[in-house]
């Protein structure tokens, strides 16, 4: 039986413990140090404090403290926490993630080097055991149109791995799916993780639009769409720019995992509170309070500082650049801003 270790007890971190108990792995669940109430519940039988889905009891759970004992002997290494943990919690379990077989990864972010240039995840992962003297096994991003809660609950739910060798992630995707967890596979990595955390970003706009119907009592479904489709471009462009194929973006890592956020995330939903009316930073200060992390602002701007890294114009990606002049205030008419950035030019 394959051994299985998820890192951080978050949302998505306990969602994929039930499909991959259902497909027969021998799950284990390892909470940061802020998932102590999370790990009481799950221990209790309860609903998960964020999901509201109850986590199979076949999942073995873990405290903080416990990190060594949770890594011994796992096959996989499932990395599930925030972005902004990532790099201190790679150092902290560098040794059990090396000696994996394999390294998941569905946190979804970017990350600046000490030097300030904003890379991809797994290549922080890969430089972090290099500056160790270790090294990784193969790493497979995990991402796609995958809601937690109904991921947990069993509902039908389509995800996508991407290796850059491309066997590794079919033999996974085999191992792992379910009647209703089915995994497609690409070995375009950077594909895969330049969508994960953007998609987030242009999120955002698609909530302004909802958002605008809310204050105004009008729909915007036509910039809504129009908003939707240049995301999709811009996803490809930047996706390129990364080294990625283009058509990633308009498969399940971009288009998919874009409507699912559009719909129903909090990136969403802090949009649809910039389109309300709000400004940024108290809509953002209201969702913190509520514990609701917007990984879409942070990620906004690590992106800028990517789009300068690879001289991208705002010619190239115009909606990002509206998205990124919104979020730092002073926009009062957020609607034209982005009509502007995504209907056809003239």
């Amino acid at each position: 039986m394959t051994k299985v270790t998820v890192l951080g007890a978050g949302a998505m971190g306990s969602a994929i413990c039930n499909p991959l108990v259902k497909a027969g792995w021998d799950v284990h669940l390892w909470g940061t140090w802020l998932d102590d109430h999370l790990i009481d519940a799950i221990d209790a039988g309860e609903p998960h404090p964020r999901t509201g889905a109850i986590i199979s009891p076949q999942v073995t759970t873990y405290r903080s403290a416990d990190l060594e004992k949770a890594l011994e002997g796992a096959h996989v290494v499932i990395l599930a926490v925030a972005s902004v943990g990532v790099p201190k919690i790679t150092e902290m379990a560098l040794n059990g993630m090396s000696a994996a077989e394999s390294v998941w990864l569905t946190s979804k972010g970017f990350n600046p080097d000490s030097e300030g240039t904003i890379e991809l995840l797994p290549t922080t992962l890969r430089r972090i055991a290099s500056n160790a003297g270790k090294s990784l096994p193969h790493i497979v991003a995990v991402a796609g149109p995958v809601k937690a809660n109904e991921c947990a609950n069993g509902e039908p739910t389509a995800t996508i791995f991407g290796c850059r060798d491309l066997s590794v992630a079919q033999k996974y995707a085999q191992q792992a799916s379910t009647e209703h967890y089915r995994i497609e596979v690409t070995d375009d990595e950077a594909g895969v993780e330049i969508c994960a955390p953007m998609k987030n970003v242009y999120a955002i706009s698609l909530g302004i639009a909802d958002g605008l119907e809310e204050a105004s009592g009008n729909p915007h479904h036509n910039l809504k769409a129009a908003t939707f489709t240049q995301a999709v471009k811009e996803m490809s462009v930047l996706g390129q720019a990364m080294g990625a194929k283009p058509e990633t973006a308009f498969g399940l890592a971009g288009v998919g995992d874009l409507e699912v956020t559009g719909l129903s995330g909090r990136n969403k939903v802090y949009g649809l509170r910039l389109g309300r009316g709000e400004a940024p930073d108290d809509a953002l200060a209201e969702m913190e309070r509520m514990e609701q992390t917007v990984e879409g602002v942070p990620a906004a701007r690590y992106a800028k500082e990517l789009v300068k890294q690879l001289e991208i114009t705002e010619e190239q990606v115009p909606l990002f650049f509206a998205i990124d002049r919104i979020l730092a205030g002073g926009i009062e008419d957020v609607k034209e801003e982005i009509a502007q950035a995504v209907l056809p030019r003239p």
